[in-house]
């Protein structure tokens, strides 16, 4: 199942530093992000092997996670929040505000054949927010 971790900040005077060191449970293989994100709702996916590592380091957006058994809304509004997002969870990413910037480090390149896109089958009700 996904979870929230925290991530380390430094603040001072001059502002705010927010560091990614010995916390990411595997080898980042590939970096990106999504912004300038209209009122789509993106991802609807799981993985067969891809770990991520989610953090919206600029506005903020929800992440709708299904690893089958459990249901959960993740609201990353902190560049300090990061989601960590298991293979088997099926997610969907919405509610991006205006200036969001959604990043995510992978622990796999990107493969068209680790993708699933089918959705669990909902014996689950309803998202109950994090």
């Amino acid at each position: 199942m996904a979870k929230l971790i925290n991530l380390k900040t430094f603040t001072d005077k001059r502002g705010n530093l927010t560091v990614i060191e010995k916390i990411i449970p595997f080898d980042v293989k590939r970096i990106f992000y999504i912004y300038g994100v209209d009122d789509s709702i993106r991802g609807g996916h799981r993985h067969h092997k891809t770990v991520q590592a989610a953090i919206c380091i600029q506005g903020q957006c929800v992440i709708g996670n299904n690893d089958g058994t459990h249901k959960e809304e993740f609201i990353l509004d902190s560049p300090e929040k990061c989601l960590l997002i298991e293979p088997a969870d099926w997610h969907l990413m919405h509610s991006f505000s205006e200036n969001a910037i959604l990043m995510v480090l992978a622990s796999e390149f990107f493969d068209p054949e680790d993708y699933i896109y089918d959705p669990y089958p909902d014996r689950i009700r309803e998202f109950a927010f994090a």
